[in-house]
């Protein structure tokens, strides 16, 4: 019964309905016009979606279950790691910098708008440096790891990215004046919206969402990010806002005319746990390890993915680079 009881309350959580449900009970639908309220309504939206889109992948005969598998297990071997660790370096990073701060934010439309962007220029720091050196790579690659795009892969992430991400988003946040209680609502809001760009073809075909394409990432550009295909390698860094990626370069639209591969450019093993979860920890500690001299040792650990002591580098600014070339070469007419 205790096993059950677990189980249980798991599956609550995991839809977090035990909010909503709580205020239908009380009768007091007031309650549904405060932030709490509204956070109880939206809460369950995500994994609701989740359910939809594996039906319709069971209707569309696409049901991608060893993606739905692999990351299932990804999000309960992180549960308890996260609520633990994440949670206790946001707290302490908010106590230890926010001394520091210049200025602080007030709960104001337009100061929301400077906190999402501060949050989105912690996000794109974080999201950047996860892609761009090899160690942190290790802890960002599970969740590139999927072959094809859906819901669960919002789950799929190695624990230890989590403080590693908190320290930075939450560092700028604090040090640029974001107050904490504006930085939990914009963590709620980015959460939830992080969540939806992952919606995969089964459910949401056109990820572009038509003009909003112009203004925001969508999943589309999301999609993008999670590519292998060179041309998409290494872009859309950003979680709302595509300022930064427009500002630092690394902004990318998805064309009608490259089909979206998704994955990491290793071959994994099709849903392989171990693989998705430590396959390039493994990978790293081996080049670590037969690399001449400590300080090609140390550059592996923080040189880009795919950079060899040897010279023949092969990452993805260069897989990416050689595309462009190849395609402008194909483009530009041969003079007589």
């Amino acid at each position: 019964m205790e096993i059950l009881e677990v189980i249980y309350k798991e599956f609550v959580a995991f839809f977090g309905i035990t909010q909503v449900w709580e205020i239908l009970s009380s009768g007091d639908y007031s309650s549904f016009r405060t932030f709490d309220g509204i956070v109880a309504l939206l809460a369950p939206i995500i994994p609701f979606l989740l359910v939809i889109e594996f039906v319709a992948g069971l209707v569309h005969k696409k049901p991608h279950m060893k993606v739905y598998k692999v990351n299932f297990l990804i999000y309960f071997f992180n549960r308890v790691l996260f609520l633990v660790i994440s949670l206790a370096t946001i707290t302490f990073i908010i106590g230890l910098l926010q001394p520091y701060a210049q200025w602080q934010t007030s709960p104001t439309w337009y100061w929301y708008i400077y906190a999402y962007l501060v949050w989105d220029l912690g996000h794109f720091i974080y999201h950047y440096f996860g892609h761009k050196v090899r160690l942190f790579w290790c802890l960002h690659s599970t969740h590139h790891a999927p072959e094809t795009m859906n819901l669960t892969v919002n789950f799929a992430h190695f624990f230890l990215e989590y403080p590693y991400a908190d320290v930075i988003r939450t560092s700028v946040c604090i040090l640029l004046g974001v107050s904490p209680e504006m930085l939990f609502v914009i963590m709620f809001i980015d959460g939830t919206w992080g969540a939806f760009i992952h919606l995969g073809e089964n459910v949401l075909k056109d990820g572009r969402l038509g003009f909003l394409n112009k203004i925001i990432l969508t999943p589309s550009h999301h999609r993008v990010h999670h590519a292998k295909n060179p041309l998409y390698l290494d872009t859309n860094y950003c979680n709302l806002f595509n300022v930064w990626d427009r500002i630092f370069g690394t902004y990318q639209e998805e064309r009608k005319d490259i089909q979206i591969e998704y994955g990491i450019t290793r071959e994994v093993k099709s849903g392989s746990f171990w693989d998705a979860y430590f396959g390039e920890i493994i990978l790293l500690a081996k080049d670590v390890a037969k690399a001449p001299g400590l300080k090609n040792k140390l550059l592996y650990i923080f040189m880009p993915p795919g950079w060899s002591h040897t010279g023949n580098h092969q990452t993805a600014k260069i897989a990416r680079q050689e595309f462009l070339m190849n395609e402008a070469s194909m483009t530009t007419p041969v003079e007589n």
